[in-house]
């Protein structure tokens, strides 16, 4: 295991081991521990109380987030002719149709989010394998296939994410910058939580929010306590 350096020596001392932390104090605390010299991405893990290899207990959605994430999503609008000047209008960073599908061909995914419609989800189809590892395919279940792509682009540049349960049974999101305010962080990640909570599968049983952990790029992790949300 590889030493911590004193930085984040002093991080993992201020986090008390085993310790439960309302979302309010862990969203105050995130901020004192963090410690690069950079604005660091704060992200949330949920271990959900469910087993993702069955249909009936795949947990997927998109949520807005109040306070965006504080990253610039670079948007790429895959759209017919007539529909160009609405998604540039809107804000995309990247707006065709051909010369786009071809450059995805050739390996180029230099984005975050790809917004269609769906006359043009057909031709999408053979680059899944491509896109599809990627996080890049779009899908009408989280608004990314849609005849109102400058709606869409509008809500993904103003925060919107989707979200997907791993197969470990871990939904991972990034809410936010260790530079927002506290209390921006925590009603980002309230946000996401009763999202998740919304979604809870009728199949499955028992406790079904099982831990929540936050933590910036370089800091450890902290514990919340699922009740104290």
């Amino acid at each position: 295991m590889a030493k911590l350096t004193k930085k984040q020596k002093e991080a993992v001392s201020k986090i008390e081991k085993n310790k439960l932390y309302s979302l309010k104090d862990a969203s105050a605390l995130i901020k004192e521990v963090a410690s690069a010299k950079f604005d660091e991405s704060v992200d949330i893990a949920v271990r959900l109380g469910v087993d993702p290899r069955k249909a009936n207990q795949m947990v997927r959605g998109v949520v807005t987030l109040p306070h965006g994430t504080g990253k610039d999503v670079r948007v790429l609008a895959l759209v017919t002719p007539d529909k160009e000047a609405e998604a540039k209008e809107a804000g995309a960073d990247y707006v065709g149709l051909d010369e786009y599908l071809q450059k995805i061909k050739d390996g180029w995914t230099d984005v975050d989010v790809i917004i269609t419609m769906p006359a043009v989800m057909g031709k999408l189809g053979p680059l899944g394998r491509i896109l599809g590892p990627r996080g890049l395919m779009p899908n009408p279940k989280t608004g990314t296939v849609t005849m109102e792509v400058g709606k869409a682009v509008q809500e993904v540049k103003a925060g919107k994410i989707d979200f997907k349960v791993d197969k470990t049974g871990i939904v991972h999101a990034g809410i936010g910058k260790v530079s927002f305010d506290a209390d921006k962080i925590q009603e980002n990640a309230y946000e996401i939580i009763q999202t998740l909570i919304k979604l809870k599968p009728t199949a499955a049983k028992g406790t079904y929010i099982k831990s929540i952990h936050i933590s910036s790029t370089m800091s450890p992790a902290i514990a919340l306590d699922p009740k104290a949300v």
